[in-house]
């Protein structure tokens, strides 16, 4: 007998398991909109597409169900290009963009996940029409015929606007409508290139009736109300395109800090041209000051300089062009190096060798810079044993070298290389270079201990190179094992002291960097170069920083920090800690991890344990934070008809929600249940009363009374364990007058294009369509399908199975309702006894190739298991016709109805006024087939064990 006792108790707490994990649900996503929509449309096999007018407000709604309550995401794709609008992806159930652009048009995608299963995605695509106002453009030709003498001129008006969706034009010359045919001088064509962007009026062969006034008109056919827009053109005798003067030179040569004023001015064209400037490809600069045709620039600098356009248009013609160059003088980079007598072997500067000194100098305008040298500052003239020449300016950038044939002791000095421009305007430049007996090339060395140099990351270290010689040479410094960037940016950087200094070192800094001399200011010879090497130490970098582990007492755990990198690696310590209280210390061997082990918790046992890893640059810390602290509640969301009111002025709310893994702490006693009207700082609070231990998944609920209309509140429920309070989780309850004010009765006409929250099972072949015979394409298909709703009327809505190509025989289209939960009858949650519930809606089955119409019972405690209700199949004539089930479910359930496509196209079957009420259907119609319900639930069975279990319980006393 202890046997069965205790296999029968299993039994039941199992199958409660089995029940608790139902409410959970992963997510289901439906978009819907609000704002200033045109159009939306139900494409039949591929999309919705929501139109919108520029300028409007766009607003999507993404309603989201699933437990726990998923997080929503939009994003959205536009064309080829994917990108994030408004700077970031939108983390909330409503998209809502203020005066739309025709750029934020694309498809907008919903995104919701909750860690079950695969994330829920719908998407809609946005059109954003506008139109805007039309631009004619005039082009003519000429055409010669020498042998009769006479010369015919066409001219062509052509009219383009930007608009979506594709805009129609229309002609008028004066008052008169043109059309093609209506005037053998005229013709209207579109361009094939541009087949319905443009619309082009060709009139041949120019008469004299032809110089008028013409209109075109750009339409979109009034779709989201976009009026029409026209533009007036006055074609006349005088009609020309433009054509300019420049009253400047080219190019214009200004000295920095000179005002620049440039002049275009028309000298043709009709209608008047329309004047502008350009620099390049790029704008103006920002202290230009334009009027008309007059450009100033003042104070003008070298950054200015360039080619600037003067553009003339008067849609006449092509838009005529003037350019002119502006060159700012300057003189920039000047440098100097020293060449020995090529024809030794060593570089030494020794009397009785050549030596030539080289001056270098970057000069605009080129062909103005002029040199001249001076020996200990006397003017020095080319001659045979001092030979002065210049490179040409427009082959290479300006360099002067001084060559001095057989050096003598009386050579020696300093010689000076002065850089000017023939114009003057700017200072000269002037480069020093001594040559004496201590004029000898240079040297690098590194310093003793310098190499290698150990620093630690974050601090600031100098790498020196040591160099001799004189003039004394600029140092590059750069990597010498990588091709790589210098800290700075740069692929070598200059240092005129042969240091380099970097500011917080960090570990990808470590490597050999080259110190190499330049050949400016210095010698022209074969670069020295040097070698040191940096090493960065860095503490180790350890995982899990911080971690928080969840655990109730008596409980055993163990905690594990994990070294992923450091420098040095061989030499490291840990130190784990409790608080400041010590509680082991040791030395890693050829593990990179520690752990330590708590055999049962007690209450000393709570709190941040710390594990200190340390090497010779410091040290990496792995934090835990164990706490008893119970995870938040998860509210659920989906508790249908969870408002309820029976008062005047007060309303109620079922607040449901279940526990984020309750057994990962002691068990859950009560809930700390706060509650406040939204705005308002006072809290009221209370406590829920827990008896024995919370389930996975289990679904709990509180009956909050009393509430006053209208008025939101805020909810706080907090769970409280042995340890104390844990996280706490909140929500808003908000109050919406109930289209049905009691949960006794549930129905649904599918005016909205929410449709009451009714789904699209995509697992099948295709789905139902919303429907209304006003908006019914001209091409459906005769004899089959209703002709309005169920009420009568065309304007009304209703649901359909649309059977045309490419449905295939026996393909499904499944509709699910709402969720609905079957109240409890007493205070513990159980069903007391099994409640009926009738479903009935109206059919339409209409058509000589109708297939089937099925209605299945699906509970939650029967996931994959539906239950067939009602069938009903073939045609049933040209009529709506009501259907009415009882039905008694015992746990959370839906209705779905699912439509069969029959052999061919003559098929669509549509449902209308879809209701859910408490109690028996009072008149079931003869022709539904009414079957039995699916076998008893898990739910029966629990019951059916703890029944069993008191007649034992019983039996033993």
């Amino acid at each position: 007998m202890d046997v069965v006792f205790a296999l029968l108790w299993l039994l039941a707490a199992f199958l409660k398991g089995i029940l608790c994990q139902g409410v959970y649900a992963p997510p289901a996503v439906r978009i819907i909109h609000s704002g200033h929509a045109c159009n939306v449309e139900d494409e039949r096999y591929s999309e919705r597409v929501y139109t919108i007018r520029e300028g409007e407000t766009l607003e999507l709604v993404c309603l989201v169900s699933g437990h726990p309550r998923p997080q929503i995401r939009w994003t959205k794709t536009a064309g080829s290009a994917s990108d994030r609008f408004q700077d970031s992806s939108v983390f909330n159930e409503t998209l809502r963009i203020s005066r739309i652009q025709r750029h934020q048009g694309g498809r907008y995608y919903c995104k919701a996940e909750n860690g079950l299963g695969s994330p829920a995605i719908k998407s809609i695509r946005v059109d954003v029409y506008y139109l805007d106002d039309p631009v004619v453009t005039v082009h003519q030709s000429v055409g010669e015929a020498k042998e009769q003498f006479y010369y015919e001129r066409t001219v062509f008006l052509r009219c383009a606007a930007n608009s979506n969706p594709p805009v129609r034009y229309s002609w008028r010359r004066g008052r008169e409508f043109l059309s093609q045919g209506s005037d053998k001088g005229v013709e209207i064509y579109e361009p094939f290139f541009t087949q319905g962007e443009t619309k082009i009026l060709k009139l041949k062969n120019l008469r004299p009736q032809d110089y008028a006034n013409y209109t075109c008109t750009a339409s979109v056919r009034n779709v989201c109300g976009i009026p029409d827009k026209s533009v007036l053109f006055q074609l006349s005798n005088r009609t020309a395109s433009p054509t300019i003067k420049l009253l400047v030179e080219d190019p214009i040569v200004a000295n920095p800090g000179q005002t620049v004023t440039l002049v275009c001015i028309t000298s043709g064209g009709e209608p008047t041209p329309v004047l502008t400037w350009v620099r390049n490809a790029e704008g103006l600069p920002k202290k230009s000051v334009l009027n008309g045709g007059t450009l100033t620039i003042p104070a003008i600098s070298t950054e200015e300089a360039g080619v600037y356009s003067c553009l003339a248009s008067n849609n006449v013609g092509n838009p005529a062009k003037k350019s002119t160059n502006i060159i700012v003088r300057a003189l920039r980079k000047g440098r100097f190096w020293i060449t020995p007598d090529p024809y030794h072997n060593d570089d030494n500067i020794q009397i009785g060798r050549e030596v030539k000194i080289s001056c270098q100098v970057e000069a605009t305008p080129a062909e103005e810079l002029m040199f001249s040298w001076l020996k200990n500052g006397r003017p020095l003239r080319s001659s045979e044993r001092m030979v002065i020449t210049q490179t040409d300016p427009d082959v290479a950038l300006g360099t002067t070298n001084l060559d001095i044939i057989d050096l003598k002791f009386t050579d020696f000095g300093t010689y000076t290389c002065v850089a000017s421009l023939r114009n003057g305007g700017i200072p000269e430049i002037s480069i020093d270079v001594n040559i004496s007996s201590t004029t000898v090339p240079p040297s690098l060395t590194v310093p003793r201990g310098k190499s290698p140099l150990v620093t630690q990351e974050g601090d600031t270290v100098e790498l020196q190179c040591l160099v001799s010689g004189k003039p004394k040479p600029i140092i590059l410094w750069s990597h010498a094992d990588k091709e790589a960037p210098m800290p700075d940016g740069s692929m070598q950087t200059e240092s005129y002291d042969g240091i380099l200094r970097i500011v917080n070192v960090s570990r990808e800094m470590t490597g050999t960097y080259r110190c190499q001399t330049s050949q400016y200011n210095g010698f022209n010879v074969k670069p020295r170069e040097a070698i040191v090497e940096l090493i960065v130490q860095y503490p180790p970098a350890v995982e899990p920083v911080y971690t928080e582990i969840r655990q109730g007492l008596g409980r055993a755990f163990s905690l594990s920090c994990r070294v992923l990198r450091a420098h040095p690696s061989r030499v490291l310590k840990y130190e784990w800690k409790l608080g400041t209280r010590l509680l082991t210390v040791g030395q890693f061997d050829t593990r990179d991890e520690t752990e330590y082990h708590v055999r049962a918790l007690n209450r000393e046992g709570y709190g941040a344990y710390t594990c200190d890893i340390t090497n010779e640059a410091g040290a990496g810390r792995c934090t835990f934070l164990v706490t008893g602290k119970a995870f938040g509640p998860e509210f659920y969301y989906d508790t249908y008809s969870a408002l309820w009111q029976n008062k005047p002025s007060v309303y109620g709310f079922k607040l449901q929600w279940t526990q984020m893994n309750p057994n990962a702490v002691d068990r859950i006693m009560a809930y700390r249940l706060g509650i406040k009207q939204t705005g308002q700082q006072r809290w009221w609070e209370q406590e829920i009363t827990m008896e024995g231990t919370i389930q996975k998944g289990e679904l709990l609920t509180y009956n909050l009374t009393e509430l006053v209309k209208p008025e939101a509140y805020q909810v706080r429920l907090t769970p409280i364990t042995r340890f104390g309070e844990g996280d706490s989780a909140e929500r808003i309850i908000r109050y919406s007058a109930p289209v049905n004010p009691h949960w006794s009765k549930f129905h649904c006409n599918f005016e909205e294009e929410a449709i009451c929250m009714f789904t699209q099972d995509k697992t099948e072949e295709f789905d139902w369509t919303r429907h209304s015979a006003a908006t019914r394409d001209t091409k459906y298909t005769p004899n089959t399908g209703p002709s309005s709703d169920r009420s009568g009327s065309k304007q009304g809505y209703y649901m359909y199975i649309e059977t045309s190509r490419p449905r295939q025989e026996g393909d499904k289209a499944r509709l699910l309702t709402p969720l609905f939960n079957v109240a409890p009858k007493n205070p513990y949650g159980n069903v007391a006894t099994n409640p009926t519930y009738c479903f009935s809606f109206y059919y339409h089955m209409y058509g000589k190739h109708i297939g089937s119409l099925n209605v299945y019972l699906r509970q939650k405690s029967q996931t994959g298991q539906d239950s067939s209700v009602w069938t009903l199949s073939g045609n049933q004539g040209d009529r709506w016709r009501q259907a009415r089930i009882d039905i008694h479910p015992t746990y959370s359930f839906q209705m779905v109805l699912e439509g069969v496509r029959g052999p061919g196209i003559e098929g669509d079957i549509a449902i209308d006024d879809v209701t859910i009420e408490e109690g028996e259907c009072r008149d079931p119609p003869p022709n539904s087939n009414l079957r039995s319900l699916a076998p008893p639930t898990a739910e029966h069975i629990w019951q059916l064990c703890l029944t069993l279990l008191l007649v034992l319980a019983g039996h033993r006393r």
